[in-house]
């Protein structure tokens, strides 16, 4: 007994060693999943939540980018873009808290993304007026009130006729990029034909690929 007691002792320290040694791992990995400035997960980390959600139900596909914002740098500094990128997730955070199911990221720069569950088409517009809102109401940087625009564009996965999540992110973004062409707000990407189309969408600046529903002021 003496001796089993002496083993279980001495294997004590490590076992509590491996425990530590894995609840450092796991916070990396968390870490690794989530962007450091604006706290909201990476797109890798995006990607691979909103692909198995969007394969269970219906829905709206978002992307956002950030108005004003090069020249919010080079006016206040990068401190203030950062605080800019750090409002930001803020925001998408508190309209995702009414939003059960929802998740968002920041893709890279000043570029976000959204999933949110949708079985209701009609509820879109009042997903992306909210967003809007809330992306450009000011924040506070150093004793100022500042702000920044945003273009969004929507895509409904229930309209696709598949699941697929970079489609429903192409047409998001091509339907962003034409609000930002127009000055910020955001458009909703209607209909299938998108679902033939091969260009790259905002790099190829095509007229007539999204029918415009509501352009919000930048």
């Amino acid at each position: 007994m003496s001796a089993v007691m002496t083993v279980l002792a001495s294997a004590g320290p490590l076992a509590s060693g491996w425990a530590v040694h894995g609840v450092v791992l796991r916070r990396r990995l968390t870490a690794a999943r989530r962007d450091p400035l604006s706290a909201l997960p990476t797109r890798a980390a995006f990607e691979q939540q909103a692909a198995r959600a969007l394969a269970r139900r219906p829905h709206a596909v978002l992307v956002l980018d950030l108005d004003g914002f090069k020249q919010l740098n080079d006016t206040f500094g990068h401190a203030a873009g950062d605080a800019a990128i750090r409002a930001t997730g803020a925001s998408l955070r508190d309209v995702l808290s009414v939003a059960p199911g929802g998740m968002a990221a920041r893709l890279g720069g000043d570029e976000f993304a959204l999933a949110v569950p949708m079985a209701d088409p009609a509820a879109l517009p009042w997903l992306l007026h909210g967003v809007h809102q809330a992306v450009c109401a000011p924040f506070a940087h150093e004793g100022q009130a500042l702000s920044v625009g945003a273009s969004i564009g929507g895509s409904l996965t229930a309209e696709l006729g598949t699941v697929a999540l970079p489609l429903a992110l192409r047409r998001a973004d091509e339907a962003m990029y034409e609000a930002k062409r127009d000055g910020g707000g955001w458009r909703i990407a209607f209909g299938p034909a998108l679902a033939h189309t091969t260009t790259a969408g905002r790099r190829t600046g095509r007229t007539g690929t999204h029918t415009p529903h509501r352009k919000e002021a930048a």
